[in-house]
């Protein structure tokens, strides 16, 4: 797979460049709506959540705006890499190519967004007067991690979309209930130790954990539960590409 992708590496790029521009193209603000959109899912939260989980938690805003972006930058990969193939499908029957640049250019071309709207939590993190300390440079590490991990299950789903239509609509429900097992609107220190440990499981608490560690609390993230996480998004990749590889040789069939 690694050949092939650098085999076709230009053709990579330009779809991750497709991607980007074609996401907004048409709309008034462009590429501003990956600053938009988030702030404004952050800002509801911050109006709304206060009053209904009664929390205390101080700069409660730039506390979930750093929780939301990299949710944000999950669920709107998995939703739109799970049908990657799908929606390709009248040039995957037409033209050869390594069908697995389709989900590694949604979960590239959301990273690029990710960066991007990077700049709010900077932004916060300034005004509420937190500032910065030297544990961002854990930044790229969690990212990578978070990358492998989202890369892993959307190569799984993309190719079980293709055979089981019904994938998508099934992961968009897990997906639902996951938000309320991750901690974006709160923190896990409000649960006994046990449970908070339990949740843990979930990687993509850790994931956010750890994003707040380094911008929010300003200490270097858990590095045992990282680490455990890293080791599973480097099996869930695994996995995805043996699954994909699989799979992909029904594609043209199917579609």
């Amino acid at each position: 797979m690694l050949k092939e992708l650098y085999q076709y590496r230009q053709l990579l790029k330009s779809n991750v460049r497709k991607e980007i521009r074609g996401k907004y193209k048409g709309s008034f603000l462009g590429v501003l709506w990956s600053f938009v959109n988030p702030l404004l899912m952050t800002l509801v939260y911050a109006i709304v959540f206060p009053f209904l989980l009664r929390s205390s938690q101080p700069h409660y805003t730039t506390f979930i705006v750093m929780a939301v972006l990299p949710w944000t930058w999950f669920t709107s990969s998995l939703a739109q890499g799970t049908n990657s193939i799908l929606v390709n499908g009248g040039i995957i029957k037409k033209v050869y190519f390594p069908r697995s640049i389709l989900p590694i250019s949604i979960v590239t071309s959301g990273l690029v967004n990710f960066l991007i709207s990077c700049i709010i939590i900077f932004i916060f993190l300034l005004f509420s007067g937190i500032g910065f300390s030297i544990n961002i440079i854990f930044l790229p590490l969690i990212i990578l991690i978070q990358y492998f991990l989202q890369l892993g299950i959307i190569l799984i789903t993309s190719s079980i979309d293709v055979y089981v239509r019904d994938a998508e609509y099934i992961i968009n429900f897990f997906v639902s209930l996951l938000f309320y097992a991750t901690p974006v609107l709160y923190s896990l220190d409000m649960f006994p130790q046990k449970l908070s440990m339990i949740m843990q499981l979930n990687p993509l608490a850790t994931i956010i954990s750890s994003y707040r560690n380094i911008f929010y609390y300003q200490t270097p993230p858990d590095f045992l539960m990282l680490g455990y996480v890293a080791i599973l998004s480097l099996l869930v990749l695994f996995i995805g590409i043996k699954v994909f590889n699989k799979l992909e040789k029904g594609f043209a069939e199917e579609l």
